[in-house]
């Protein structure tokens, strides 16, 4: 059986949280988010990344950039 994939914190030792947002200046997580990552599944840190970059995307207007990794599916 396959180990689960750890799922690394999107930090990036920005820790500031912004006043009118709530969200963190450097991962985009919320004070809550942040608090529950080191228990949370990675079923739920999945989550938390997918919030995070709808949430800087719709701020900054930056999106994700593709990914470069090669489909070996055919």
């Amino acid at each position: 059986m396959d180990q689960p994939q750890h799922i690394e914190s999107p930090c990036i030792s920005v820790c500031q949280l912004d006043d009118e947002s709530g969200l963190c200046q450097g991962c985009w997580r919320t004070r809550d988010e942040i608090a529950m990552w080191g228990r949370a599944t990675n079923e739920q840190r999945l989550e938390i990344l997918a919030k995070l970059h709808d949430r800087r995307e719709q701020m900054t207007g930056i999106s994700r950039r593709k990914t470069r990794r090669r489909d070996t599916t055919g």
